[in-house]
């Protein structure tokens, strides 16, 4: 993959814009040792601009770092790099030295530390800065100005409710594939989220408007009821409204579909002036090309025992099957066998304790499939 492309993307995961099949490209390409040191080098460039440069002091030495960027678009992009590293460098630099004699002292030493991999679960607070996420470790909850937000327990967030009635701050939860996380809101909706899924939330909620938050993904929603605040979940052009209720949005890029699935309570689907209420134990389908929807009943449990750790398939398609499993396990998987891609299957498969190569045996049991496992690329043939 040549530079230009590969910055685009590293970029694109930097601003958490890139989509499943670009993380995917990323993914290859960080194979290489020599890739990955290009990434940990634009990696801290970033965090160290986002941490430091988020205070009045510090907007003139980011004009002029964004001036010698836009400068640096002329030249090639083989000395584009270490330009832009330098002028951050300088930049970093200046601060350092500025923040020295503010506070008395300056922890580089966080900045080697905290280097966010493709695998790893992050943050991004409302200053732009990333924090990652350590699912062994419990920690505050801290906004930019040092006050105690919320608490970090494992693979939990729980954010404290503040009627401070301040404007509305966002922080974006990132959860990579092969992980699941949860995340409490500060008034007291408790969301689940999906391998390869993105959540952009209120750290508090205004008085007097919708709870809205921003998905890209899978989530599942348990939301605390307040007649007077609906809650909107919203997914790209479709938007998901409930007072109080229990459901589960399936929004990824990579499929034609959104879909909503009801538990309990009630929603009403918003998308391209095409309302609909849905009732428990209905499914509805938003198609991304006709932009329509339709609705169907479902057991419920199939499309929510990801939560457990369960994937549950039914009359399922191989080829749905196999977006599912590269999901869960962080894996990209190439079918060959065109026979075999549109074979119904049932299975529950158990992902916190079945491996990868033991869920293809399952398989290779009914099917006969052939496949060889090269490093994180399965090849079925």
């Amino acid at each position: 993959m040549k530079l230009p492309e590969i910055e685009i993307l590293i970029i694109k995961y930097l601003n958490n814009s890139a989509n499943s099949s670009e993380l995917d490209m990323i993914n290859k390409w960080l194979q290489n040792p020599e890739s990955e040191l290009t990434f940990k080098k634009y990696v801290k460039t970033h965090l160290a601009i986002t941490s430091g440069m988020n205070n009045p002091d510090s907007q003139k030495i980011k004009e002029k770092l964004q001036e010698h960027m836009r400068k640096d678009k002329s030249i090639s992009y083989r000395f584009r790099i270490n330009s832009v590293l330098k002028y951050a460098a300088i930049a970093i630099l200046f601060m350092a030295i500025l923040y020295s004699y503010q506070k008395g002292f300056f922890n580089t030493k966080s900045l080697e530390e905290n280097v966010p991999q493709i695998t790893d679960i992050t943050l991004k607070l409302d200053n732009g800065a990333i924090e990652i996420i350590s699912e062994n470790k419990n920690s505050d909850i801290v906004n930019q100005n040092g006050g105690i937000i919320g608490i970090h327990k494992g693979t939990q967030l729980i954010y404290f409710n503040d009627d401070s009635g301040e404007k509305l701050k966002f922080n974006t939860l990132n959860v990579p594939y092969g992980k699941r996380f949860n995340v409490v809101l500060s008034d007291g909706t408790n969301i689940f989220l999906n391998s390869g899924s993105s959540l952009k939330y209120p750290i508090n909620f205004s008085k007097g408007s919708n709870r809205q938050v921003f998905l890209k993904g899978e989530a599942y929603f348990d939301v605390t009821h307040n007649i007077d605040h609906p809650f909107v979940v919203t997914a790209d052009e479709m938007n998901v409204s409930v007072l109080g209720t229990k459901f589960n949005v399936s929004n990824y890029d990579e499929d034609n579909k959104s879909e909503v699935v009801l538990v309990d309570g009630s929603v009403r689907l918003n998308v391209s002036n095409n309302k609909k209420m849905l009732e428990p134990s209905y499914k509805a389908s938003f198609n991304k090309t006709l932009k329509s929807i339709a609705t169907e009943r479902v057991d419920t449990h199939e499309y929510t025992a990801w939560i457990n750790g369960n994937i549950i398939f039914r009359n399922t398609p191989f080829n749905k099957i196999i977006k599912k499993l590269e999901r869960a396990y962080n894996i990209t998987i190439v079918n060959n066998n065109k026979k075999l891609a549109n074979e119904n299957f049932n299975a529950t498969i158990e992902i916190d304790k079945d491996t990868i190569e033991e869920v293809l045996g399952y398989f290779n049991k009914i099917y006969s499939i052939e496949f060889k496992i090269i490093n994180n690329k399965i090849i079925i043939n």
